[in-house]
C-alpha cells in the first residue's frame, strides 16, 4: 500500500494510476489526515445493495454480478395496434381462465 499526498499526486498522477493498474492500493493524503484510497476494479467495498456474499463469490471470479436493471438495458417492448392495456392481475386471469 502506498500514501501519497495531494500534491505529489496531482504531478504525478499517470504514475500513481498506472500503480493502482497494477493492483496496487494508494491512499490520499492532505495534510497528513486520509482524504481518498484508490483500488483497482473490483477491489471496493461494492454496491451495498448486493449481499456481501455474492460480492465475495463476484471477487474471487466465481459469479458474475448482473447490470442494475434501467430502461436503457431492459426497454419496453412495443405493443401491438389495437391492443388495449391489461392489468397483470387480468393477464393470468385470461391465461388461467383458458386451460
Amino acid at each position: 500500500m502506498q500514501t501519497v499526498g495531494v500534491r505529489e499526486l496531482k504531478n504525478k498522477l499517470s504514475e500513481y494510476l498506472r500503480r493502482v493498474r497494477l493492483g496496487e492500493r494508494v491512499l490520499v493524503t492532505d495534510r497528513g489526515e486520509v482524504v481518498a484510497e484508490f483500488l483497482p476494479p473490483g477491489q471496493g467495498p461494492g454496491d451495498p445493495s448486493v449481499p456481501a456474499g455474492l460480492q465475495s463469490l463476484n471477487k474471487r471470479g466465481l459469479l458474475t454480478l448482473g447490470a442494475p436493471a434501467g430502461t436503457d438495458l431492459y426497454p419496453a417492448l412495443p405493443r401491438k395496434q389495437g391492443e388495449r392495456r391489461r392489468s397483470v392481475a387480468q393477464l393470468l386471469d385470461e391465461e388461467r381462465g383458458s386451460r
